[in-house]
């Protein structure tokens, strides 16, 4: 089954059974999530619109939503959010998921965000609106254009069909002009996959514990602008 494990800075991460991998980095889930998703991507585009959309692939412990919920909420920005999870964590383990006592966040929200209904949008504060949908990224089609994706799949070594062309492709097509792309993944298969698919591609000094990460962006040029 699947395992709760401490990660560095005291906030939780889980050892995925069906994987054999971590969903957080060992050095600091919350950390890492914040300097990869929050500050690299959500921070880019979180004034540029009236409403912001994001995108998660991979809602996992449901950290990056709740760390969004409490930035938009800070912000005083709307965020809408669409997560695709193909599967999805059992209710007992998120229960215990520590991220709400360290992030002074009400411990319900993190709850609702694991047990609200599949496909349709909850306003879990004034700010932010959730949607989780119950897929492969490969099956999915988007039916809504995004500000900024959070790729946060389990690494190309262990899920290769998740960054590939194809699904950049379709990320691609699904980003707003002068959208972003954040990735732990610094590995070349997955910055010439970005490339080819459109992105503009920078490498970005890594949360503790990794020394780089990726970001893509849909170049204005792209749009004449």
């Amino acid at each position: 089954m699947n395992q709760l494990i401490l990660t560095n800075d005291q906030s939780h991460s889980v050892l995925s059974e069906r994987f054999q991998v971590t969903y957080h980095s060992v050095f600091g889930a919350i950390q890492e999530s914040r300097h990869i998703f929050i500050h690299a991507a959500l921070d880019e585009v979180l004034f540029d619109h009236d409403v912001i959309h994001v995108l998660e692939i991979g809602l996992g412990t449901g950290l990056n939503p709740l760390l969004t919920l409490l930035a938009a909420d800070k912000a005083k920005r709307k965020v809408v959010y669409t997560a695709i999870e193909a599967y999805p964590l059992e209710l007992e383990l998120t229960k215990q998921l520590n991220y709400a006592e360290l992030l002074d966040a009400p411990d319900d929200v993190l709850q609702k965000i694991h047990s609200c209904d599949w496909d349709t949008f909850h306003d879990l504060s004034e700010n932010f609106s959730f949607r989780k949908i119950q897929t492969k990224l490969e099956d999915w089609t988007p039916d809504m254009m995004f500000d900024a994706i959070y790729f946060d799949a389990f690494s190309p070594d262990v899920q290769p069909e998740l960054w590939t062309v194809e699904i950049f492709e379709k990320l691609f097509a699904s980003l707003n002009p002068l959208g972003v792309l954040t990735t732990y993944s610094v590995k070349g298969v997955v910055k010439r996959a970005l490339k080819t698919a459109g992105f503009l591609v920078e490498k970005l000094p890594g949360p503790p514990g990794k020394r780089e990460m990726t970001r893509g962006k849909k170049e204005a040029s792209v749009f004449g602008l």
